[in-house]
């Protein structure tokens, strides 16, 4: 009869004791021919507690505007000046570029306007991305700015 971990839900062996891909007991023991209990190998032991997404997959997921709000609320992304600070500047982006559509699509030349103003946004979104993840802090004009100060306040 088949097993599955209750953590991870990944099919463990009869006499698995832990589980192969999170490494939570499994509440079986495990025994070798001679009947004493074996080890858990290094590869199955439980993962540090606390492990979480690295500073800079978050900074470049904090461009995701959902993933921007989440990340300052959850902790311990809320409590780090890296994140906090992509994500401050990436809801500005998506602040500024709410207002300049609705300003754009109110006038007549602005509704031509909306395809570069969606490339350049785009452009600087990425940008910011790959940025984020190397690790770097870059800076826009006045959003860089607004967004470190909101990230050290």
């Amino acid at each position: 009869m088949a097993r599955f971990c209750s953590s991870c839900g990944t099919e463990v062996g009869d006499n698995a004791a832990f589980c192969p891909k999170c490494g939570k007991a499994t509440g079986a023991q495990a025994t070798t021919g001679s009947g004493a209990a074996a080890a858990p190998s290094a590869a199955t032991t439980a993962p540090a507690a606390g492990a979480g997404l690295q500073d800079n997959i978050a900074g470049l997921l904090a461009y995701i505007f959902i993933a921007a709000i989440i990340f300052l609320v959850v902790e311990p992304y809320n409590k780090n000046k890296f994140i906090r600070f992509h994500a401050f500047q990436a809801i500005s982006i998506a602040v500024i570029g709410i207002v300049v559509h609705a300003i754009l699509m109110a006038s007549l030349i602005g509704a031509v306007l909306l395809i570069p103003f969606n490339l350049l946004l785009l452009v600087v979104t990425i940008i910011c991305m790959i940025k984020a993840y190397q690790g770097q802090i870059f800076k826009l004009l006045v959003i860089g700015e607004f967004a470190e100060k909101q990230a050290n306040g």
